[in-house]
């Protein structure tokens, strides 16, 4: 068997590199926006059925961050949310069209929707970056997703099999599709999403150890009733709420939630467990 020529080896070794560049547990934002750049190409058709064009781009630079922070797991994570998230809001959509509770465009979301969902995400991400505390920030990373899918989950199952929605607030019988509005059928269902999110985080290098995914789950948890107060208080124009604050528009009021979840993710994670 001939030896190897030098060109051979050298293409051996820069794959070896690649491979391990791309398998690290926190890469970098060259190797981020790579990676992020042939996802989202590849998988244009697939996340044009969700997202706008505007929205893919964005997406785009969410995932860079997520991959560049916190490697494929952390890109695993946003793809997972994308995913469910979006089929979640497909759910007996011609029913929710017709009812006029459904999500504009046919469910497609648009670059607001994209930084409502993981604006605190790519926070986390980018102070992991400039910090190096990655177990700490991917807490909080791991907490907005699964704070939001449980959040979309419990909405659109609400509004798709919810047999009677109450305000959070005086617990009054309200229309399916109220802001602020519960449902037993849709909070169960997010409080499934939350959980399962936050097991994920597990195996996708996210959380730490059991404990780190628990408070994942309890921090969502928590954000996202605070979320229903916002909601049936300050957000919506309901009769049965007073909706004092113009600016406190849907994309925001998710800002808000998934923020929340992330800081107590963070402040716990780096100060107690």
């Amino acid at each position: 068997m001939p030896a190897p020529t030098t060109m051979t080896m050298t293409m051996r070794a820069a794959g070896g590199d690649i491979i391990a560049a791309v398998t690290s547990a926190h890469p970098g934002l060259l190797v981020g926006t790579i990676a992020s750049g042939a996802v989202t190409v590849a998988g244009y058709k697939v996340l044009a059925k969700g997202l706008d064009a505007v929205g893919i781009v964005n997406a785009f630079v969410l995932g860079t961050l997520a991959f560049a922070a916190f490697g494929a797991g952390g890109y695993g994570m946003v793809c997972l949310y994308f995913l469910f998230g979006t089929a979640v809001t497909k759910v007996k959509l011609a029913q929710k069209e017709k009812e006029g509770i459904a999500e504009a465009r046919g469910g497609k979301r648009t670059w607001r929707s994209v930084w409502g969902s993981g604006l605190a995400a790519a926070i986390c991400a980018a102070f992991a970056l400039a910090t190096g505390s990655y177990e700490t920030f991917a807490a909080g990373f791991a907490a907005c997703f699964a704070s939001k899918l449980g959040d979309t989950t419990s909405s659109e199952i609400g509004k798709a099999y919810g047999t009677r929605t109450y305000l959070s607030t005086t617990f009054r019988e309200v229309p399916r599709g109220t802001e602020g509005a519960v449902s037993l059928e849709g909070s169960l269902a997010g409080v499934a999403a939350a959980l399962a999110m936050s097991v994920v985080s597990l195996p996708l290098g996210l959380a730490s150890s059991p404990s780190v995914a628990a408070l994942v789950f309890v921090s969502a948890v928590i954000a996202n009733y605070a979320e229903s107060i916002l909601g049936a208080t300050v957000q919506t124009k309901s009769e049965e709420s007073t909706g004092i604050v113009a600016l406190l528009t849907n994309d925001v009021v998710n800002v808000l939630q998934t923020s929340l979840a992330s800081l107590i993710a963070v402040l716990v994670c780096g100060n107690f467990v």
